[in-house]
């Protein structure tokens, strides 16, 4: 009798499905192996709204879609592996689980409601993302003082400087502070994040930490502490800034017969072919300065300088000065927890 042989496709598809599922099961082996190697991180993000999670999904984005042969050339020994997610309300949680979600390490992150200590005492890494007003109540609170200690705190909170933080601590050496100030941009990894420079310096090892993280969502400058309040008012503030330009650009288009959609799309694609220029047209690569390439469009006898000289009459450039300049002063009252801070002043 003839012995029924199984076809050769249902055979190929046989070990399709097996070598798919061996390669999986090595892929996350690996990705174990490679974390017990690394001794990886818990981080923990206290009050993880809009900036938390954009820097959460940045990190995720990261390492869901790096391999564990292809491990960033700046990434620092031991990488984050574990996640906390801090919130007040259930709304915050399903935000959380809708937005992050989609990444394949989102099964890493732990989401807490109204429990900061135990994610605190669980932590290597705590990022501070909450209202800046609540800062104090929050690392004062029944258990905190004990689950922060030794920690390493980085704060994204606009205003508050790090003496503001450690008078908020046991002591001045209780927690590594650690201030950096990043963007709206975030959601679409092009922050640009200024990091303050701590005094004493910070170990290599916990400024190459810190510097990826923020990498992970865009650019990154150091500066001075004294420069921050200065930094959150142009990076902080300026997307709103530069919407309300592109706004007007968008108007006067508009104004003139440019359908609707069309001209905002039209605004802040100019918006965006002139950054890219200014990022990269100067010297060796560098930055250029606005005003070479506002130069380099304005035709003698043209319409562009035509349009600059309205902005000139109207005073803009003094105008966006001193609105950053305003920014500046509000940013800091804020972080000595004073109110009503854009009222009338003398």
């Amino acid at each position: 009798m003839e012995r029924d042989l199984t076809p050769d496709w249902i055979l190929q598809q046989t070990l399709n499905v097996q070598n798919t599922a061996l390669m999986s099961f090595l892929k996350d082996k690996q990705s174990e192996q490679n974390d017990g190697k690394r001794g990886g991180l818990t981080l923990t993000v206290l009050g993880c709204g809009t900036m938390g999670i954009a820097i959460l999904g940045g990190i995720l984005d990261s390492l869901s879609s790096t391999s564990t042969q292809e491990v960033d050339s700046d990434a620092p020994k031991r990488l984050p592996n574990k996640f906390n997610a801090c919130v007040r309300s259930s709304k915050g949680a399903e935000r959380i689980k809708r937005e992050l979600g989609q990444y394949e390490r989102f099964k890493d992150v732990t989401v807490y409601q109204n429990d900061n200590v135990k994610p605190s005492q669980d932590a290597d890494v705590i990022l501070l993302g909450c209202k800046p007003y609540m800062i104090g109540p929050i690392l004062k609170a029944e258990g905190m003082p004990k689950a922060l200690e030794g920690k390493l705190l980085i704060s994204i909170l606009a205003g508050v400087t790090e003496q503001s933080i450690q008078s908020s601590l046991p002591s001045a050496e209780h927690s590594k502070i650690v201030r950096a100030m990043p963007n709206t941009a975030a959601a679409v990894r092009e922050s640009m994040t200024v990091i303050a420079t701590s005094s004493p310096p910070l170990e290599d090892e916990t400024a190459v930490l810190v510097d990826w993280m923020f990498t992970r969502i865009g650019r990154i400058v150091h500066l001075p502490s004294s420069n921050m309040d200065a930094c959150t008012a142009l990076c902080g503030s300026g997307p709103a800034f530069t919407a309300l330009f592109l706004e007007s650009l968008a108007a006067g288009a508009i104004a003139m017969g440019v359908p609707r959609d069309e001209a905002y799309l039209m605004a802040a694609q100019t918006a965006r072919g002139t950054t890219q220029l200014m990022l990269k047209g100067g010297q060796d690569g560098g930055v250029e300065h606005p005003a070479v390439l506002r130069d380099k469009v304005s035709t003698p006898g043209g319409c562009t300088i035509g349009g600059l000289m309205v902005l000139e009459e109207g005073a803009v450039r003094g105008t966006v000065s001193r609105a950053v300049r305003e920014a500046t002063v509000v940013a800091s009252r804020l972080g000595e927890g004073k109110s009503g801070v854009n009222g009338p002043r003398p």
